[in-house]
């Protein structure tokens, strides 16, 4: 059995979704798989390189993956938000998309300068949303050296591009295509 191959059987493709040509890669069969549940977070945190401070999950699938790695590394959770979201103070980032530009947030107050943060979320394609989170986790003055992610795109060069960045990315799976 390939490395992984029991995760990667528990995610679902969906063809066309959300739109022709795309390969959707839905992680939700993973999460009502107890037992896949349980080894993608176990890995997941295996691959962890040092002792971190703050998962930092990104808006929202971020959240469940993030949630549960914060538990079994000791750490706290930190929220990537869309802006707008969180209530009293933040700081945020734009990156482009396709057409246009978004923006995301963290409270100004959620870390300590010299955190030692962990970006997670489900997957990682083109990168932008990552490398938006890794700059607006840099400027509000944390130590960013690492991502974890269930899955990776890498025709789409997100992972690459987050390793340009000096992140060390990992990711249990990687599909083809887009």
């Amino acid at each position: 059995m390939a490395e992984n191959d029991d995760i990667r059987q528990r995610i679902r493709t969906i063809p066309d979704f959300p739109k022709p040509g795309i390969m959707f890669r839905d992680i939700t069969t993973l999460l009502l798989d107890a037992e896949g549940l349980r080894l993608t977070v176990e890995r997941m945190a295996a691959a962890v390189d040092g002792p971190v401070d703050l998962v930092a999950g990104i808006e929202a699938r971020g959240f469940l993956f993030g949630a549960a790695l914060a538990v079994k590394l000791g750490a706290g959770m930190l929220l990537v938000r869309k802006d707008g979201k969180l209530p009293g103070a933040t700081i945020a980032e734009d990156y482009a998309l396709e057409y246009g530009t978004d923006r995301i947030a963290i409270h100004a107050d959620a870390l300590a300068p010299g955190a030692r943060v962990l970006l997670v979320d489900d997957l990682i394609a083109t990168g932008g949303t990552a490398r938006a989170a890794v700059r607006l986790l840099r400027k509000a003055g944390a130590h960013v050296t690492q991502a974890s992610f269930v899955v990776d795109l890498p025709e789409l060069g997100g992972a690459d591009a987050l390793r340009g960045d000096g992140i060390g990315v990992h990711a249990l799976v990687a599909f083809d295509g887009h």
